[in-house]
């Protein structure tokens, strides 16, 4: 119920997001020349968690690619963030 009242406009403490976005290149293989923002943000939607972490990657010539992982940034591992940019297999063909 607490996070329906909190004030907007009050300072929010600094993340650091270095750590997943070391991670997020190397699991990409990116260079340094590629964007890659991370963000926490808050879901209010039925179904999703509270506070979850957003990976975004702007690659020259591509669409703008996102990766969630549904926790709040302090938490994330960089298992998570292989977890969330690693594709789940394909399924064996009978």
């Amino acid at each position: 119920m607490s996070r329906f009242f909190f004030n907007p406009l009050a300072p929010r403490p600094r993340l650091d997001t270095a750590p997943i976005k070391r991670w997020a290149r190397a699991a990409l293989a990116l260079s340094d020349d590629v964007p890659v923002s991370v963000s926490q943000v808050a879901c209010r939607e039925a179904g999703c968690p509270d506070i979850e972490t957003v990976i975004g990657v702007m690659k020259p010539g591509f669409n703008f690619t996102s990766f969630r992982i549904p926790m709040p940034v302090a938490e994330v591992t960089e298992a998570d963030v292989r977890r969330a940019i690693t594709p789940p297999p394909a399924p064996a063909s009978a």
